[in-house]
C-alpha cells in the first residue's frame, strides 16, 4: 500500500499541529515529592504523582529517574520499566491505556466514601439490606 503525497502532507500537518499544542523539552523525577515533572515547549510545566500513571506506581526512584523523551517530544519512555506515556494524552488527563484507566477510575469510584453514602448504606442495612431478586416465570 503506497502513501500519496497528499496523505503525507496531511500527516505532517497533523504532527505540526500536535507539536504546537505542547511537546516535552525536558523530563525528570522529583524524588522529594515522588512526582514526574515535564517541561513543555510552551513554558508549561506538567507535574503528576507516579501513582497516577500506568507502569510507574510501584517503581523504584532509580528506575523512575531514567526518563527518555522521544525525538518529536511527544512521548516519554522509562527504559528500565518498559513504560511509555504520550504527552498530549497527559495534557488531557489520560495516564495510561483505556483498559487501565477504566480499572483505575472504576476502583476509585467504588471506594468513594461520603457521609451521605455511609448513612444511606447503614439505613439500607437496618432495613435488611438489598431485596433479593425474584426470577419471573
Amino acid at each position: 500500500m503506497a502513501i500519496t503525497e497528499q496523505e503525507l502532507a496531511k500527516a505532517e500537518a497533523r504532527m505540526a499541529e500536535t507539536r504546537a499544542a505542547g511537546h516535552a523539552v525536558s523530563a525528570r523525577y522529583d524524588r522529594r515529592r515522588s512526582r514526574v515533572v515535564v517541561a513543555l515547549n510552551t513554558g508549561i510545566e506538567l507535574t503528576f504523582p507516579t501513582q497516577l500513571a500506568e507502569g510507574l506506581a510501584d517503581a523504584s526512584p532509580d528506575n523512575l529517574a531514567d526518563i527518555e523523551i522521544s525525538p518529536a517530544g511527544l512521548g516519554l519512555h522509562w527504559p528500565k520499566l518498559d513504560a511509555d506515556l504520550y504527552v498530549p494524552a497527559l495534557l488531557q488527563g489520560v495516564f495510561g491505556s483505556k483498559t487501565w484507566m477504566a480499572r483505575q477510575l472504576g476502583a476509585a469510584g467504588g471506594r468513594a466514601r461520603s457521609a451521605v453514602k455511609v448513612a444511606a448504606s447503614r439505613a439500607n442495612g437496618q432495613k435488611g439490606g438489598r431485596p433479593r431478586k425474584v426470577a419471573l416465570a
